[in-house]
């Protein structure tokens, strides 16, 4: 929505379905991510699980509900301007599907010897893409300069992510905790120490900021960057128990 407004946003409801798709597709991936097959946790934004509050099947046909729901939502709220759903379709589908998209990060995670980039592109930077693409589409822009701005801050946020899973408890996360050292997961925490993702975290963000494209609201894109998502991700990192962090990182491993 940042996106849209700062080009101009000529079709605000466009928009705003675009951006309701990509919540209900990205609400469908927890909901799956949390399954015993994948990552076998109970608890997700304080609450437990759908598959632990009911049972695994309506677990798997509520994710794929709100998956169909996601493009049901795009289709109704484009009658206004037609010619854009092939391209928000599109958009979408790619940060979904494979080869690149949050299934294929999905699928990356039981594989041995995933790349960290490949995998954190895949598992969560595509959904920061599809943000931004979409955001471009439906204010009638191209797409394409704002990719890797989205691909760069969902890298930051899964580094966030994965510093928060080592690091925080249930009760500040909201969600089962040290699933990545359970399941052997690729970690930039395991990988890179609590100091080196801290560096990563900032080049990430420092590298988005500087990949805003000219367009209207560059400035107030790049601030938001600078200042606000740099804030959220490190409360989100910096737990009150992270002072115990580096003598965890040594004997996790570097691997």
């Amino acid at each position: 929505m940042l996106v849209a407004e700062a080009l101009g946003d000529p079709e605000p409801r466009v928009t705003e379905a675009a951006a309701s798709a990509l919540e209900l597709v990205h609400c469908a991936s927890l909901v799956h991510d949390d399954l015993p097959c994948f990552d076998d946790a109970n608890l997700r934004r304080g609450r437990p699980t759908l598959h632990v509050a009911f049972d695994e099947p309506t677990a798997v046909l509520v994710g794929d509900a709100l998956i169909v729901m996601a493009f049901q939502t795009l289709a109704s709220a484009s009658t206004q301007q037609p010619e854009r759903l092939p391209l928000l379709v599109r958009a979408l589908a790619r940060g979904v599907g494979h080869p690149r998209g949050i299934i294929a990060g999905q699928a990356w995670e039981s594989q041995p010897g995933v790349s960290l980039l490949t995998y954190h592109s895949a598992k969560t930077a595509a959904l920061f893409e599809a943000a931004c693409a979409l955001g471009a589409i439906s204010a009638g822009a191209d797409p394409t300069p704002w990719r890797p701005v989205g691909e760069l801050l969902g890298r930051a946020y899964q580094v966030a992510d994965d510093m928060a899973d080592a690091t925080a408890s249930v009760e500040e996360t909201g969600k089962s905790a040290g699933r990545d050292v359970a399941r052997g997961r690729p970690s930039a925490f395991r990988r890179l120490g609590l100091e080196g993702c801290h560096e990563l975290l900032d080049s990430l963000l420092a590298s988005a900021s500087e990949a805003v494209p000219e367009c209207p609201g560059r400035e107030r894109v790049r601030t938001w960057l600078g200042e606000s998502t740099l804030g959220v991700l490190r409360l989100r990192s910096e737990a009150p128990n992270q002072r115990d962090a580096e003598p965890h990182a040594r004997a996790s491993g570097g691997d």
